[in-house]
């Protein structure tokens, strides 16, 4: 796990790009289109195949957003939520089937294994809760809510803001990575002769599984939680 991460510097700024980063998040991206694409490119009445999944991936979203929210509220996020999972998901499995380490630097790799990535994600989620807040409410409505049950609360509102920021990108980040960690030893103990390749193939294989199991239910709880804040900015009755 001695490796660094290949970076770029803008116009003498100061300011880096980790390139490894933007190749993940791109080839994430692309990976997210080509299944939404191939899900709808030949719409029938009777769904098979990828449209069937797409489907049932838009139902089960539908249901995070009005477990909830009312659905008159809760549906203009739905393409939010069906976009969050699809990416989580998509950005946790990359990393999982192998690395890619090119002269010390590691290029291949979930980009949900950085903190960078999570936090940014987490940032925009909290954001846009706020937005849609103001938009929906009304900024005077907005400010009455920030405002209760006692005006001085709020320092302990703006806590809560930063410390629900901080999980939603902290709990992703950690899962992931700690996966990959864990994969990176076992693939060093692999590489330790043959008794050492022989030894890990079990932990390995188990380790890959659950992985997949971890990921897969992070990109559902971050979706979740996304809905929990949403709906707690936007819904009347909070």
């Amino acid at each position: 796990m001695n490796h660094g991460s290949p970076a770029v510097e803008l116009l003498n700024t100061g300011i880096y790009f980790n390139l490894s980063n933007v190749l993940m998040l791109i080839v994430t991206a692309t990976i997210v289109f080509l299944i939404a694409f191939l899900g709808t490119r030949k719409l029938s009445m009777k769904p098979t195949g990828m449209q069937n999944f797409m489907e049932w991936l838009m139902d089960f979203v539908k249901g995070i957003i009005k477990s909830n929210m009312d659905w008159k509220t809760g549906g203009r996020f739905h393409i939010l939520g069906l976009t969050l999972i699809m990416f989580i998901f998509v950005a946790n499995m990359l990393g999982l089937p192998f690395n890619i380490i090119y002269k010390g630097d590691l290029w291949w790799k979930s980009p949900t294994a950085d903190p960078i990535v999570t936090m940014t994600l987490a940032v925009m989620v909290v954001a846009l809760t706020h937005f849609y807040a103001i938009k929906i409410k009304g900024l005077s409505e907005y400010g009455k809510d920030f405002l209760k049950p006692l005006p001085f609360l709020v320092p302990l509102k703006l806590v809560e803001e930063f410390a629900n920021t901080l999980t939603l990108g902290l709990r992703l980040y950690g899962n992931i990575y700690a996966g990959e960690v864990l994969l990176g030893l076992l693939a060093g103990m692999g590489s330790a002769g043959a008794l050492g390749f022989v030894g890990a193939i079990v932990p390995t294989l188990a380790w890959q599984g659950f992985s997949i199991f971890v990921g897969t239910i992070q990109s559902f709880i971050f979706v979740i939680l996304t809905m929990v804040y949403m709906s707690h900015k936007v819904s009347s009755d909070h």
